[in-house]
């Protein structure tokens, strides 16, 4: 058991207020095409997207790799011609795992129509008619199953009928408005020479998130998915961006299209978030681990909310050197342009998952995700090697190794100092005698911790601490109550989760 007997600097006091609470959403906790025999039961979504699922045939599993891979059409996405399978398999992963799937549907109008593997489809000629399938949101006659391949025509209402027809009805399936579509003239160039415009966008969206939800009216579908901080700015310098920006358009324009649809096609806004800070000279959404670059990525998930931090990056730069406060931008977009839609972010990743940074990174950003209402969030990716950031997910979802997990309902907390350390603290709907606490220290010294719980008094506490040379396995940690506080000394450069049982106390 860790313990810190003569702590160097004196007590911190953090006070939780129980008064002030609000939900945390359980779809924080997601991934991309999640490793189960990794993550275990710390994923709880597991999105199927990314730049394949684009051109993908769901009648025939080919799919074209756009300039990742030579724009190359293959079997990458499965051999086998089997309508759906890759699908299937993916849904059966997540699901046997008591996880959410979310699935993306092409809206880019082609598909791959082979998996010859020869290299860039831009050199067959007339290869949009020859190398890719048409794609539609409709099929507008009965479906069947499996689907006609003969007639190079690949529906998607279809797909999604097929979805339902065969997902297990204990966890929901959620559908993705495809994926980056800011990006599609240089990721998809072969199909799209340009990217597309507000307009066309938002003509697509419309289109086919009206026939997801014509065969899943209680699914949720999330768009339009884009790229990061210029693609939901002015979707990558659209030519009728028109000094608009494309969130309060897209956002404000879909609540038109609720209104003439008579119901809600878009209950998501879905963006993709990999940090531009740098440190270095290194920007952090990558492997470097030198020292500056390290401390750059511990500090910059407080982009995500705070009104003071200017991180050092192009982004800074654009917006006359103001902090970027991420999180609370995008909400009070939506609060003006579409009250009730839920904001996700489905790709992030702050870098160097295999250290201690990438791990108290990780769990700040979750922290961060349920404090501040986010709905859904998928990293991308998280391997087996990536033991810093599977760290600071199990710091949430399994810190006693036995499956311990953050509570549901947020509780405010105060005292902190936001370069030096996060506090995050929770209780259970469920049970209401107990509190979560993740105490994240940023600095290189130990610091000792009081935790003032406000009018209730704990009883019991465990401690368990994760930090570097252990990031793998959680290090019971010592935790005194007195006094009606939780004392406790958090190592250096580590993420500390207390798990605290209480009683009510009058004061």
């Amino acid at each position: 058991m860790l313990t810190y007997l003569l702590p160097l600097l004196a007590p911190h006091t953090i006070t939780v207020d129980f008064k002030n609470t609000k939900p945390i959403s359980p779809y924080i906790y997601g991934g991309n095409f999640t490793d189960w025999g990794t993550a275990g039961r710390a994923v709880t979504v597991d999105r199927q997207g990314g730049n394949r699922l684009s051109a993908y045939n769901w009648e025939t599993n080919a799919s074209n790799a756009g300039n990742d891979y030579r724009h190359q059409n293959d079997g990458y996405m499965g051999e086998s011609n089997e309508a759906g399978l890759t699908v299937r398999t993916f849904l059966q992963g997540a699901q046997s795992h008591g996880a959410v799937a979310l699935l993306t549907v092409p809206t880019m109008g082609f598909v791959s129509a082979d998996k010859k593997g020869d290299g860039d489809v831009g050199n067959t000629p007339n290869y949009l008619q020859t190398r890719f399938n048409r794609s539609l949101a409709r099929k507008g006659k009965p479906f069947v199953y499996p689907p006609s391949t003969k007639d190079r025509v690949v529906y998607q209402d279809e797909f999604v009928h097929w979805i339902q027809s065969v997902k297990s009805p204990q966890t929901p399936v959620w559908f993705s408005l495809d994926n980056e579509p800011d990006l599609w003239g240089s990721t998809h160039q072969r199909v799209w020479k340009k990217n597309p415009t507000y307009a066309q966008i938002l003509t697509n969206n419309i289109e086919f998130a009206g026939a997801i939800k014509s065969q899943a009216p209680k699914s949720l579908v999330f768009g339009p998915a884009n790229y990061g901080w210029q693609g939901f700015r002015t979707f990558q310098g659209a030519p009728d961006a028109n000094g608009r920006d494309f969130t309060d358009f897209y956002l404000s324009s879909m609540k038109k299209a609720e209104a003439t649809a008579g119901k809600r096609l878009l209950d998501v806004f879905d963006i993709h978030w990999y940090p531009e800070a740098k440190g270095g000279g290194e920007r952090v959404a990558f492997s470097g681990d030198k020292p500056a670059t390290a401390e750059a990525r511990i500090q910059a998930p407080r982009s995500l909310w705070d009104p003071t931090y200017v991180e050092d990056s192009w982004i800074e730069d654009t917006i006359a050197h103001k902090p970027i406060a991420l999180l609370p931008r995008l909400m009070g977009q939506i609060a003006r342009n579409y009250p009730g839609t839920k904001l996700g972010i489905t790709e992030y990743n702050y870098g160097s998952g295999k250290t201690v940074s990438g791990m108290l990174a990780q769990a700040d950003v979750l922290g961060i995700f349920g404090r501040e209402g986010v709905f859904a969030a998928c990293i991308f990716t998280m391997g087996k090697d990536d033991v810093g950031m599977l760290a600071g997910f199990k710091a949430f979802r399994d810190f006693n190794g036995k499956g311990g997990k953050f509570g549901d309902v947020g509780l405010g907390v105060s005292g902190t100092t936001a370069a030096d350390e996060s506090v995050y603290a929770s209780a259970d709907s469920r049970y209401p005698h107990h509190v979560t606490v993740v105490a994240i220290n940023k600095t290189r010294s130990a610091r000792p911790f009081n935790i003032d719980l406000k009018h209730r008094s704990p009883t019991r506490a465990y401690g368990f601490a994760r930090l570097d040379g252990s990031l793998a396995e959680p290090k019971k940690l010592a935790v005194t109550v007195s006094k009606g506080l939780a004392n406790f000394t958090a190592p250096p450069l580590s993420v500390v989760t207390i798990d605290l049982w209480i009683t009510l106390r009058s004061r």
